[in-house]
């Protein structure tokens, strides 16, 4: 249904490119837009509110829509979840739905409402007597997302979990868990459902906690001087930015944050001297699940969805110059919306930087340094926080980082006790092994959306043959993945497995057709029991690589509502049509994992662990395309 707005004609804006980021100014207007169409009541609030991306055809083709928002309300009286489309030039909802049977993301109302609905519960009140603290006053309550496990979720609620945390007194906020305590909260009856308090351990004490924060003591040996990061030596040129479009070197694309995902890049070409060639249309992580290994009763729920069950743009955090990124770098503000649909500024949320690459090629005498363009973002999700880092390089190679540090989730373990759940890190401190599992997004269009395909490409022994006969041969074979059943796809270290996208029509001087490659690094399988909850509701973990045919509506890996939901949705549904590959417009989904085994030096906050993956030219040029000296 369409609901206009009766108001006074606007002020006109500047145009903006159909795939820019919502500005501050769209944001009210849409917040105008609901609360006089009557959808956003004093009992609905707003848990995303971000761009309606125009369908890909339209954009390729350069057909100019209108700026449209995509809305989702949450009920909390009721209980119902609401989607809706605003166009924002026509200051008009285009449509509007409720949704059956989804919860979407958790915000602050809801860790405030579980704060408050837990300390009124006489039995959280007496396990904390029992373990000798006095006051509610003296802990700090943490929502967790539920998760799904049945009948004890019955009720079909507005469901979290809370934890209990004696308040620290130095930056590591878990530092003193108050093990076995955990309380199950109803918040659409507004209610604690239940409190599970198992056999007690003692609480850390806060002489653990701030001999933790204690530094090494000085080297017994003379130390070399040190140069501050603010000098000119780290100054880090910064590319030109022209809104959200981005040239630096030869590379061409836009930038963007978004609400749910975070860092997102578009329309990523390369200027090879004849044209800017397209390489990438769209490229952000799409979805990500942290299973603890811990299956006791205080553990074997925390399965968190960070996108979907929080939003990984709507806890960007502002970058600090001189820590995150050198003084000369360009600093990119984000908006997005809060509860009420009002518009927040979060300053110098990307930033984008030139650095040393090291050495790019070498031959005798002769050789070139690298430079390449960082763009970066880092997200706070609780105790753990992500940098996402994109790179670019002269080379035509683009690189991922996923940068995880922060915090680990501790459990108070007794004296001198032992197993194999988790990792001593300090006094009375245990940290439980888990995975982080991220879903990566890429829609490569290589020299244009179609025809793409994707080939395997593995790298084999030969057999014993008269051809081979001191037994050292090996070679590489190829072949097009044709469906999406059959590419669904592991790493295999014996055979150096990736993938590369090809655009069999663009073929170079050499013959060769056009493609990108996706280089895997170091990864994981996941851990979890194929049975379990969690693997029912994270299905991407089921393959390391996925490839869909494109479709407007598919973003997100675990589907567009994981908190709460019973599983099967996004990926594991959409590539069941098992759609043909070739010739086509596809989409990669790469999972990357991180077993993360804690140790000591991870406490109390921990130094970055980097993950990622490469995407290289493969046939993209006739021949190294840094020859050229600086």
């Amino acid at each position: 249904m369409l609901l206009p707005l009766a108001t006074a004609c606007r002020q006109s804006q500047p145009v903006r490119h159909a795939l820019d980021p919502v500005s501050a100014d769209e944001i009210r207007a849409a917040q105008s837009v609901l609360r006089d169409g009557g959808l956003l009541t004093a009992d609905r609030r707003v848990m995303l509110l971000d761009l309606h991306e125009p369908p890909k055809a339209d954009v390729l083709a350069g057909v100019t829509s209108p700026r449209q928002l995509f809305a989702v309300l949450y009920d909390a009286r009721r209980n119902v979840t609401l989607e809706a489309i605003i166009d924002v030039d026509a200051r008009v909802v285009r449509s509007w739905h409720a949704v059956p049977g989804v919860q979407p993301a958790l915000d602050a109302t809801d860790a405030s409402l579980a704060d408050s609905l837990t300390r009124t519960s006489p039995e959280w009140r007496a396990a904390l007597q029992r373990r000798g603290i006095r006051s509610p006053s003296q802990v700090s309550v943490f929502a967790w997302s539920a998760g799904e496990f049945g009948a004890e979720d019955a009720a079909r609620g507005r469901v979290v979990r809370a934890l209990t945390y004696v308040r620290a007194k130095a930056d590591n906020e878990m530092a003193r868990p108050v093990e076995g305590l955990v309380a199950l909260l109803d918040l659409t009856a507004r209610r604690v459902t239940r409190v599970d308090d198992t056999p007690s351990v003692p609480v850390p004490t806060a002489e653990s906690e701030q001999d933790a924060w204690q530094p090494l003591p000085r080297p017994t040996t003379a130390e070399s001087p040190t140069t501050s990061w603010s000098n000119s030596a780290w100054a880090g040129a910064a590319p030109r930015v022209d809104g959200q479009l981005v040239s630096w070197r030869r590379w061409r694309f836009r930038v963007g944050l978004r609400a749910r995902e975070g860092l997102v890049l578009h329309q990523v070409g390369f200027d090879d001297g004849t044209r800017v060639r397209s390489v990438m249309y769209r490229a952000s992580l799409s979805e990500m699940v942290v299973p603890y290994g811990d299956p006791g009763a205080g553990w074997y729920f925390r399965n968190a969805f960070d996108l979907g069950e929080l939003g990984m743009g709507t806890v960007v955090t502002p970058l600090t110059v001189g820590v995150d990124a050198p003084r000369a770098a360009a600093m990119l503000d984000a908006v997005v919306a809060d509860g009420s649909g009002s518009a927040r500024r979060v300053p110098r949320a990307i930033a984008l930087y030139e650095r040393d690459g090291g050495l790019s090629w070498k031959h005798g005498n002769i050789g070139r340094r690298a430079r390449e363009l960082v763009v970066l973002s880092v997200s706070r999700l609780g105790n753990y926080d992500y940098g996402f880092e994109w790179t670019f390089r002269e080379d035509g190679t683009i690189a991922h980082r996923v940068l995880l540090t922060g915090v680990m989730a501790p459990k108070g373990i007794a004296p001198g006790a032992r197993d194999s759940l988790s990792h001593i890190v300090a006094t009375g401190v245990a940290a439980v092994q888990h995975q982080h599992l991220f879903s990566y997004r890429l829609d490569l269009d290589v020299d244009d959306a179609t025809p793409n395909q994707v080939d395997e490409v593995e790298t084999r022994p030969l057999t014993a043959n008269p051809g081979n006969v001191h037994g050292g041969g090996f070679m590489t074979t190829s072949r097009t993945l044709a469906t999406e059943d059959s590419a669904r796809r592991r790493l295999e270290l014996r055979t150096s497995r990736r993938w590369r996208v090809v655009n069999p029509a663009a073929r170079g001087a050499l013959g060769q057709s056009a493609g990108y490659e996706l280089v895997p690094g170091a990864n994981a399988d996941a851990l979890m029991g194929e049975t379990s909850a969690v693997r029912r509701r994270a299905g991407f973990v089921g393959a390391h690589l996925w490839v869909t045919a494109y479709a407007d509506s598919e973003r997100y890996a675990a589907g567009d509502y994981p908190n709460q939901s019973r599983g099967g949705e996004g990926l594991a549904r959409w590539s069941a049509a098992n759609r043909r590959l070739t010739a086509s417009d596809v989409v990669l989904w790469y999972t990357l994992g991180v077993t993360h085994t804690p140790r000591p030096e991870d406490w109390p906050v921990m130094p970055v662990h980097a993950a990622g993956f490469e995407l290289v030219p493969v046939g993209f040029f006739s021949r190294n395309p840094v020859l050229a000296r600086p």
